[in-house]
């Protein structure tokens, strides 16, 4: 009885430490895309707070270029709503509609030899574009993060720690179909 009861106390051990290990690793895991998706915030406030000092760079120059001009303003404004709110599907497509603006804008552009020529301008083309390229190497960093995180909470033994304690899938930040397609530039050009 008594060998019974010191292996029934050891086994109970051994499954609140390895239970202790399990939740450890899950918490782990939630935090790093915690961290990851904070690091594309840092990003996204940055370029947030270029686009508008870019537009009115172009203002000068581009005189009936308006529409172009106001859109990446609205998906500027859509992206930092959906970021906000944490909204990761939202933010997905804004970002979508972002980028697409911004290769129309310096697609335009082209057709501006002073703008092009401005210090200016060349600056923030400059930044703009090395943020979008560390905004996609973050964005692939986060969603490396969520699958590592959906995966573990899905494996056994982990999904009954994390059930158990309410852990919760993360959501991929994925693109519309508009940014994984070639930009068409012939409308602004045609």
């Amino acid at each position: 009885m008594l060998i019974f009861l010191a292996v029934l106390v050891s086994l109970i051990i051994i499954l609140l430490v390895y239970g202790v290990v399990i939740y450890n690793r899950l918490v782990s895991l939630k935090h790093a895309v915690s961290q990851a998706w904070s690091n594309i915030d840092v990003l996204l406030k940055q370029r947030h707070d270029e686009l508008p000092k870019l537009v009115e760079v172009c203002k000068r120059y581009m005189k009936f270029e308006q529409d172009t001009l106001e859109k990446v303003m609205k998906a500027r404004s859509s992206v930092f709503q959906a970021q906000q709110q944490g909204d990761i599907g939202r933010l997905g497509m804004a970002e979508g509609q972002l980028r697409q603006g911004l290769m129309n804008l310096f697609a335009v552009a082209e057709n501006y030899p002073e703008l092009k020529a401005d210090q200016s301008f060349r600056h923030l083309e400059t930044r703009i574009s090395q943020l979008e390229e560390a905004i996609a190497d973050r964005r692939e960093f986060y969603n490396a993060s969520v699958n590592r995180n959906n995966v573990r909470i899905e494996q056994f033994p982990d999904i009954l720690i994390a059930r158990w304690l309410g852990f919760l899938p993360g959501k991929l930040l994925e693109f519309s179909a508009e940014e994984k397609s070639d930009v068409n530039l012939e409308p602004l050009f045609g």
